[in-house]
């Protein structure tokens, strides 16, 4: 009951640790090494159980059972270790020469093994079971434990090496893989020794916390920062550099819950669109008409300054009023207008606007808001054109 109570601590902190790189996220299928690890691990679990059962079958004498578990434990150990070996070929991204060759000793290891087990089934070469049913290691357990101890300090020190040509937190990661390797063939050594204990298990969970707090953290942290960094890009219009249609559709999902829960009760909604953008384009050309884009932007901006302004389509913008600028909104809007009356007389940009308030008594959404406003832009729009 020992020996498997150590399999079970094991396996519930491997997993307790290991648990959001266990998980299959698409992200991560981008970076070969973190798949290939996720692999590893997999396999690691598959031999904490079978330690766990070999622990309970043994302990109970039950030979028929014991035997066969032994087996899948041994199988388990050398598909580990492979899983090993190219997680850690792919981590240092070495599809060369050592890099094949590393792989193809951890595909002769697991080759060896297989081939051994079944000469088991007649002569007991790798385990057996002796007097009093006292289980046996056979000679080549201890040359399976070599082999792996080889592989192990083979791909540790090429990692080591290979830490030496990087830098920074690169150099951190890769003496972390080394020194888990070295950790890992310790503990195979101790094993060996005492065939009765469990310290191949000790061993997989050191390394694996090993990687998991100096790697893993790392590399969760830098996806992270990553992913917001692409997400602010998402956000920020190209063209003009307010926020995006990504981003106003995340607005207005915040909008609705805090509207919802009572946080938001007032709030207005001002839709924008460019007159004579067409003219311009056809006329003058895109890179004109792209001007055209950012100057009526600059205007709207500089009208409401302290709001979310959102550029949702080609020629169309949305601000969304809160706080000072709800006050004072029916000041902005008339201020807006009166600059785009000053630039139609001179020439210049010109944006039709509209806008509405959100009123509780008759909006249940949104766009119930929004479409009041974008059909007040259409009014001030046919106004524009009107007028000459």
């Amino acid at each position: 009951m020992y020996y498997a109570s150590i399999g079970m601590l094991s396996l519930i902190i491997h997993i307790i640790i290991n648990f959001a790189a266990l998980k299959k996220r698409k992200r991560d299928e981008t970076k070969v090494s973190r798949v290939r690890y996720r692999h590893f691990l997999y396999a690691v679990m598959l031999y904490y159980v079978a330690d766990i059962l070999w622990g309970f079958f043994y302990g109970e004498r039950l030979l028929v059972l014991t035997y066969v578990d032994t087996v899948i434990f041994f199988i388990s150990m050398v598909i580990s270790v492979l899983l090993w070996t190219r997680f850690v070929v792919a981590f240092i991204e070495n599809q060369g020469r050592f890099g094949k060759f590393l792989l193809s000793g951890g595909w002769i290891l697991v080759t060896f093994e297989i081939i051994v087990l079944i000469i088991n089934f007649f002569q007991p070469v790798v385990f057996g079971f002796g007097e009093n049913n006292e289980y046996e290691p056979g000679i080549t357990r201890f040359v399976t434990l070599a082999l792996q101890m080889v592989l192990f300090l083979t791909t540790s020190f090429y990692t080591l090496i290979i830490a030496r040509k990087v830098h920074g937190e690169q150099r951190a990661h890769h003496r972390t893989i080394g020194f888990s390797g070295i950790v890992m063939s310790f503990f195979i050594l101790i094993q060996a020794m005492y065939p009765l204990m469990p310290f191949y298990s000790i061993g997989c969970l050191l390394a694996t916390c090993i990687i998991h707090s100096f790697i893993y953290k790392d590399e969760m942290l830098e996806s992270y920062i990553a992913a917001e960094r692409a997400k602010r890009m998402a956000y920020r219009d190209a063209l003009t550099g307010v926020r995006s249609k990504l981003a106003y559709l995340d607005e207005l999902k915040d909008l609705e819950v805090r509207i919802n829960d009572g946080t938001l009760t007032k709030y207005g909604v001002v839709v924008f669109d460019l007159n004579g953008l067409k003219t311009v384009n056809d006329t003058l050309g895109h890179d004109e008409g792209d001007e055209y884009i950012r100057s009526a932007c600059r205007l709207i901006c500089r009208n409401y300054d302290h709001s979310p302004v959102f550029r949702i389509g080609g020629d169309e913008f949305v601000a969304i009023l809160e706080a000072g600028d709800f006050e004072n909104r029916e000041t902005l809007l008339q201020d807006f207008k009166r600059s785009v009356e000053e630039n139609k007389r001179d020439g210049r940009v010109v944006v039709a606007c509209g806008m509405a308030i959100y009123d509780p008594k008759i909006d249940t959404s949104y766009n119930d808001v929004f479409r009041r406003a974008d059909k007040s832009m259409y009014e001030c729009k046919v106004q524009l054109k009107a007028v000459g």
